[in-house]
């Protein structure tokens, strides 16, 4: 048994003003994190959801990307300044990053 740290990324399909996200950007993320981590895994379904900030409604639909990888107190620190460059890539005020312990049998 191995125990790794999991960390999931929504990454939005629109700018906050509606416009499509260029596939590149999905590309470019996915490619950093398979050359950091070694592999990176993403779902196709469309998650939505809406959310609130300063009185304005704004809808998502974003995918689900996700990196299991050794618990290390790096990768940790990889992630706080990663969600920070994705904040500016695909122009968001907040990216949802969570992390959770895994066990894989």
């Amino acid at each position: 048994m191995s125990a790794l740290r999991r960390y999931e990324i929504l990454l939005p399909k629109r700018f906050n003003d509606g416009s499509a996200i260029p596939r590149r950007y999905f590309g470019e993320t996915l490619s950093e994190l398979r050359e950091r981590f070694g592999a990176v895994s993403n779902e196709t379904q469309t998650i939505r959801g809406q959310w609130e900030y300063g009185g304005v409604i704004f809808r998502d639909e974003v995918i689900r990307i996700f990196v299991d990888a050794p618990r290390s107190p790096d990768d940790q620190s990889f992630f706080v300044s990663f969600k920070e460059t994705l904040k500016d890539r695909f122009q968001q005020i907040e990216m949802w990053i969570t992390a959770f312990d895994i066990e894989i049998i």
